[in-house]
């Protein structure tokens, strides 16, 4: 191990690690997702990722209808004459429920694990980062959201000599990046749009502190990838992917742009978590639409993909 202290006892909330991915940074890679997110994305395909707390999660094709999980809830939460199933303000996230349901329709998003408890799951995988050249992702949600056990999981990762990414919104403050930023091989940086206006509309939150923080990385001299969602009807139109290739340009350390197209791949999560799904009916870009945008970010001279392949 190199020679990089770190709080092992720093704890944050941690609501998935998947294995294995080749699209969310150089090589095989080791996905982190940390609960909460700033943005109110109406597109977000992980909405179990939004919330900072832990939520509980019932999916209906899985359940017996054994009705253990009613037997066990002493807060009243279940009830097996809602079609939700589940009274949320009532529950209080004991894990008894969970814990009887062999079926497994019940779980719960998010649970607090500390830096030492992620490493070690990690470790298990780390052949795998030096035969590729892969390592290890933040993701979420919003992994910038979590500070400081994001900063201490990234030296623990350095410590172990594995590459370090970041997938985030850019939306934090200053002083946050710049604790972050040391500790960070690169960026998937997402740009959502370039009008301010549009932005507010579409995620909740101006861009303005995203695009200045996007500056500072650069100036740093953190590699970047600036990912773009195509998201049909808000921000699809020529002008905008223009006007966010040309701001990629202007931007020392970015080395390529993807565009990632809508789907609708999420869409059954929000049921599970007791929501209404903010875009039914909207089709996904089709594949001449998202070739025809990709010609245009190659036209500037900028290497271009679609679905961050």
């Amino acid at each position: 191990m190199a020679n990089f202290e770190f709080n092992p006892t720093a704890k944050g909330i941690v609501f998935d690690i998947q294995r294995f991915s080749v699209h969310d940074g150089p090589g095989i890679r080791t996905l982190v997702f940390l609960k909460g997110c700033p943005l109110s994305c109406r597109w977000c395909s992980n909405p179990e990722s939004q919330q900072e707390e832990p939520e509980i999660i019932f999916m209906p094709p899985k359940c017996i209808d054994c009705q253990k999980c009613q037997a066990v809830c002493s807060t009243g939460a279940i009830d097996f004459n809602l079609a939700s199933r589940i009274w949320r303000e009532k529950c209080n996230l004991c894990g008894r429920c969970t814990d009887v349901c062999n079926a497994e329709a019940l779980s719960i998003s998010g649970g607090e694990q500390t830096v030492a408890e992620v490493l070690a799951e990690l470790k298990t995988d780390s052949i795998y980062y030096r035969r590729s050249g892969g390592g290890i992702t933040l993701s979420g949600g919003e992994p910038l959201g979590q500070p400081g056990f994001a900063e201490e999981l990234l030296k623990g990762c350095k410590a172990h000599g594995w590459h370090t990414a970041i997938e985030t919104t850019g939306f934090t403050s200053e002083r946050v990046l710049k604790r972050i930023l040391p500790w960070v091989d690169i960026l998937l940086f997402d740009l959502k749009h370039m009008d301010t206006e549009k932005h507010r509309e579409g995620v909740k939150v101006s861009n303005e502190i995203i695009l200045q923080n996007a500056r500072i990385i650069a100036q740093f001299g953190v590699p970047m990838i600036i990912r773009v969602p195509v998201i049909p009807q808000f921000n699809d139109n020529v002008g905008n992917i223009r006007a966010t290739t040309e701001f990629a340009l202007k931007l020392e350390t970015v080395r390529e742009l993807h565009l990632l197209p809508y789907h609708r791949l999420g869409q059954q999560k929000y049921a599970f978590l007791g929501r209404e799904y903010p875009l039914e009916g909207l089709t996904p870009p089709s594949r001449n639409d998202m070739l025809r945008l990709k010609e245009l970010v190659e036209s500037y001279g900028l290497a271009c993909s679609i679905g961050g392949h």
